[in-house]
C-alpha cells in the first residue's frame, strides 16, 4: 500500500513540474490552494502513525541502595552553626544584662568583660553604642564588636573581642567612616518633627532642614498642614552599620504654595602653587539657581521652639501693665541650647538686672543681639563667636515666670524686630568661575529630589 502511494506521489510531482514549465500562472494559483489544504494533508499523514493507546506497556524495576545514615549524621554534626545578634548599649547595662540581650550564655565571656580594661572603658555604662555578637550553637561567645563615632572627624572606633586559641582577646581600632546617600520625603500634618518621624528621618536631619530654610520659612508658626518636603542626606557607616547622620545634600520644601530648594556646594578656592590639589572653602547651601541661602543673621536663636511673645505691645506678666515688648520670647525647656544668630564678639556675659544671666553679642557695624534668662552662660566676654555657635542654655533666671529665652536685636541702640532683620540681608551668588561646576551639582540634585518625591507618591498609592 505504501509503495503504491509513493508511485502516485512521484507521478504527481512530475506532472506538476511539466505544468509549471508550460503554465506558470496556473501553478501559482495551485500552490496557494495546496497551502490552504496543508493542514488537512498533514492530518492525513499523521493518522498513519500507530495509536499510542495500543502500544505495549513494560514495567522496569531497579534496585536503589540508600546511603548510610551514620555518615550523614556525622557530616551534620561537623557543621558549625553561628548565631548573630545586634543591639545598642544602655546606661544601666551590666555584663549579664547585655549578654542576655545578645543571646549569649557564657560564664567565661562574662568574667572576661568584667576584668578587661578596654571593655570597662568603652562598653559598660556607655549609651547608644552599636554592639554585634556572634555565638556558636551552645550560645558561647565567638566574637563581639562595639562601634561608635565620638567625633565629627569622619572616623569611628571599633572595640573587637575575639575568641582565640589563647582565649578571649580585645583590641581597639580607629577606622574611616563610609558615607551612603539616602532619599526621603514627607508631608506636614502637625509639625516638622512629627512628619520626619513618620518618614523615618533622623532628628538631626530635620534640624538641618529647618536651618537651611530658616531664612525663608518661619518654622515656629508658618508651617501649614499639607506642606511637603523631600530631602537627600548622608548616613555615615562603620563596617556597613549606620553610626551617625551626615550632611543634608539637597532639600526641597513646599510651604504656603511656594517651593524652596537647596543644595550643598563647596566652592574651590583656587589652585595651590605647590601641588596639583586645591583647597576648599567651608561650603554652604545654595538655591538651584546658584543663590546662597546663608544670610547675615539666622531667623531664630534656637533650632526648634515656639514664639510665646512677639515684637509688639503686651501685658507684662510680672509688672501687670501694658508695655512694649522690645524683643521676641521663645518657649523652650530648661537646658535647650541657645545660639548666636550671626558672627560677632561677645560684648557682655553675666548677670544684668531683670534679664538674669545674659549674653550680648556685637556684630558688624552697630548691630547687637541679646540673649536673656539663661540657665547657663557658655561664652566669655571678648570671645569671637560664629553664626550658630551655642552661647548658653535656656533658663528662667531674672524676671521670668518660667523657662524661656528673651531675644533682642538692636541697631545703634534702638530695638528692631529680629524676624524682619533676619530676612533683609541679601544672598550672595556662587562665583562665575565655578558656575559650570555648580550647574552639574544642581542638575544631580534635581534628579535626586524628584526621586525622593516619588517615594512618597509610591507609598501613598
Amino acid at each position: 500500500m505504501v509503495d503504491g502511494l509513493l508511485t502516485v506521489v512521484r507521478s504527481a510531482m512530475g506532472y506538476v513540474a511539466r505544468v509549471a514549465q508550460n503554465h506558470p500562472r496556473r501553478i501559482a494559483a495551485g500552490m496557494a490552494s495546496l497551502l490552504l489544504a496543508g493542514t488537512g494533508l498533514s492530518y492525513a499523514v499523521a493518522t498513519l502513525a500507530p495509536d499510542a493507546n495500543k502500544l505495549p506497556i513494560r514495567t522496569v524495576v531497579e534496585t536503589v541502595d540508600t546511603l548510610a545514615l551514620a555518615p550523614q549524621s556525622d557530616a551534620l554534626a561537623q557543621q558549625a552553626f553561628r548565631l548573630y545578634r545586634t543591639d545598642q548599649t544602655r546606661s544601666a547595662d551590666t555584663v549579664d544584662a547585655l549578654l542576655k540581650r545578645l543571646g549569649i550564655s557564657d560564664p567565661n565571656a562574662a568574667a572576661f568583660l568584667r576584668k578587661d580594661p578596654l571593655a570597662q572603658q568603652h562598653l559598660l555604662g556607655r549609651v547608644g553604642r552599636n554592639v554585634s555578637a556572634e555565638a556558636d550553637a551552645n550560645s558561647t561567645l565567638v566574637s563581639l564588636n562595639v562601634r561608635w563615632s565620638p567625633e565629627d572627624d569622619g572616623k569611628f572606633k571599633r572595640l573587637s573581642i575575639q575568641q582565640t586559641p589563647a582565649g578571649l582577646q580585645s583590641k581597639l581600632e580607629t577606622l574611616p567612616l563610609s558615607a551612603s546617600t539616602r532619599l526621603a520625603s514627607g508631608t506636614i500634618q502637625s509639625s516638622l518633627f512629627a512628619a520626619t518621624d513618620e518618614a523615618q528621618i533622623p532628628d538631626a536631619i530635620a534640624v538641618q532642614v529647618a536651618e537651611i530654610f530658616s531664612g525663608d520659612i518661619d518654622f515656629h508658626h508658618a508651617l501649614r498642614k499639607g506642606d511637603r518636603f523631600s530631602v537627600v542626606y548622608e548616613t555615615l557607616e562603620g563596617d556597613g552599620e549606620p553610626l551617625r547622620t551626615g550632611r543634608v545634600i539637597s532639600a526641597e520644601f513646599f510651604n504656603a504654595g511656594k517651593t524652596y530648594q537647596a543644595v550643598w556646594f563647596q566652592e574651590a578656592l583656587g589652585q595651590s602653587t605647590s601641588s596639583a590639589t586645591h583647597s576648599l572653602t567651608k561650603g554652604g547651601y545654595y538655591t538651584l539657581a546658584g543663590e546662597s541661602l546663608r544670610r547675615a543673621f539666622l531667623a531664630s536663636p534656637m533650632a526648634f521652639s515656639r514664639v510665646t511673645s512677639g515684637f509688639k505691645m503686651r501685658f507684662h506678666p510680672i509688672l501687670q501693665t501694658w508695655r512694649a515688648h522690645l524683643g521676641v520670647d521663645y518657649g523652650a525647656a530648661t537646658g535647650t541650647p541657645v545660639r548666636t544668630v550671626g558672627d560677632g564678639v561677645v560684648e557682655f556675659a553675666g548677670v544684668q538686672n531683670g534679664f538674669g544671666n545674659v549674653v550680648i553679642v556685637k556684630h558688624t557695624g552697630s548691630q547687637t543681639t541679646l540673649y536673656a534668662h539663661l540657665s547657663r552662660i557658655q561664652v566669655k566676654r571678648g570671645q569671637t563667636v560664629r553664626q550658630g555657635q551655642n552661647v548658653g542654655l535656656v533658663g528662667s533666671t531674672g524676671w521670668a515666670t518660667g523657662p524661656h529665652l528673651h531675644f533682642e536685636f538692636r541697631v545703634n541702640g534702638a530695638h528692631k524686630d529680629p524676624l524682619t532683620l533676619a530676612r533683609q540681608s541679601a544672598p550672595v551668588p556662587v562665583s562665575a568661575s565655578v558656575k559650570p561646576q555648580f550647574d552639574k551639582v544642581a542638575q544631580l540634585a534635581r534628579s535626586q529630589l524628584n526621586a525622593a518625591a516619588l517615594l512618597q507618591i509610591g507609598s501613598v498609592q
